[in-house]
Parts: C-alpha cells; sequence; structure tokens
C-alpha cells in the first residue's frame, strides 16, 4: 500500500469561462447603447442648427416680401389707393427654397376707429407677410402635414397715408 497523497486539485478542471462571456455580451450591450445616444444627440444637434439657419432665411424672405408689398404700394397702389389681392412670390438667390404670401387689408380714412390728421382722413393698409418652405398649392402657411424640417415666419407691417 502506498502512503502517498495525490495533490490537491488534480485531475479535478476548474470552469470559470461563463463568467467572462457574460461580462463581454453585458459590455458590448452597454457601448451599443451609448453609441446609439450619441447618435441620437449629434442627429438632433445637426437638426436644430439647420433649423436655425433655415428659420433666419424664413425671417429674411417674409422682409423682402414686406419690402416687395411697399414698393408696389408706392408705384401701383399708390395712385390708386387700392390693396393688393393676395399674392405669392419666391424670392431668388438663398431665398429661393422659400415662399412668400402677401395679405393686404386696408382700412379707408371715413371707417369707424379710423384717426384723421386735421383735416385729412388717414387710410391703413395692413400687410401680412408669410414666408414658408413647404407651401400648400403655392400658399404659405401651409396646410398639410408637414415635415421636421419645416420653418415658416410671419411679419406684419402697417402703412398709415
Amino acid at each position: 500500500m502506498s502512503t502517498t497523497r495525490p495533490e490537491r486539485g488534480a485531475g479535478r478542471r476548474t470552469t470559470h469561462t461563463g463568467f467572462t462571456m457574460v461580462s463581454v455580451v453585458f459590455i458590448l450591450v452597454v457601448l451599443a447603447a451609448l453609441g446609439a445616444a450619441l447618435a441620437s444627440v449629434s442627429r438632433q444637434q445637426h437638426l436644430a442648427g439647420a433649423a436655425e439657419l433655415q428659420s433666419a432665411r424664413a425671417y429674411q424672405a417674409a422682409r423682402a416680401g414686406l419690402e416687395w408689398w411697399a414698393y408696389w404700394q408706392r408705384k401701383v397702389g399708390g395712385a390708386t389707393g387700392a390693396c393688393m389681392a393676395t399674392n405669392s412670390i419666391v424670392p431668388g438667390g438663398n431665398l429661393a427654397g422659400f415662399t412668400v404670401t402677401l395679405t393686404c387689408s386696408r382700412t379707408p380714412g371715413t371707417a369707424p376707429d379710423t384717426a384723421s390728421d386735421g383735416a385729412t382722413a388717414l387710410t391703413f393698409w395692413t400687410v401680412v407677410a408669410n414666408a414658408c418652405n413647404a407651401p400648400t398649392n403655392g400658399i404659405c402657411p401651409a396646410t398639410d402635414a408637414v415635415g421636421e424640417t419645416y420653418v415658416e415666419r410671419q411679419l406684419t407691417w402697417t402703412l398709415v397715408r
């Protein structure tokens, strides 16, 4: 009979490979979630920056429409005192992607709640300029469903004579 003892752990295999695999899968899932979150934030920042630029262009388009109306009123409408019918224009240059719809209303000096300058009755013309980048049938503001890149600006001027 032998009196030697087998060494401890001899003949036994220890397996800890399952823990490593779970850790790797967990880390991959966390990294994928972080990547998706960063992509979403980046997309939102890009859209916000583009919307800000388009908003400034819409403002400039509406202002250009008002200036065009003031020129028209001085050259054409001023002679007759008429108010231009609703009209849509498309500015050129950097504003070419926008449509401006101009709506005019006239209040003659003889109507109630109007003012006078001494013996002269004053006439009020009010024009509203709606500028947008996705008009419905060529008219702003859009009445159809609009996308996330839709921008619109509205400016109002009043001319008194």
